[in-house]
């Protein structure tokens, strides 16, 4: 169920079930959107070793938290190194990239505007 009063997750199996399907086996990552409204969404992404998301904005501002792994993280001209159970907030309109120094799996929380 990706919209409901009470959405129950468990990251754990997602990120099984990301491991699983074929796409994780043929790229260099993955994806699941877990939670999604009108004002907010939530999406466990998953890179292997040494993948990128190149520079890119979004238009609300974003949460990412490190479930496992460790990430690089550059926004605003400073790299951040973000390890598991850490997370970084970033505004609306910031220009940002990620790379996976190790595999990893965060949670991005995208508040919609």
């Amino acid at each position: 169920m990706l919209n409901g009063p009470l959405v129950e997750l468990d990251i754990n199996e997602s990120i099984q079930k990301i491991k699983s399907e074929a796409t994780w086996a043929k790229s260099d990552r993955n994806s699941m959107t877990l939670f999604k409204s009108e004002s907010m969404t939530i999406v466990l992404i998953g890179l292997h070793a040494h993948a990128e998301l190149k520079p890119h904005k979004a238009k609300g501002p974003i949460c990412v938290q490190i479930v496992l792994g460790k990430i690089e993280f550059g926004a605003a001209e400073q790299i951040t190194q973000l390890n598991q159970g850490q997370m970084i907030v970033l505004q609306e309109n910031i220009t940002h990239h990620v790379k996976a120094l190790e595999e990893s799996f965060f949670i991005l929380t995208h508040l919609n505007r």
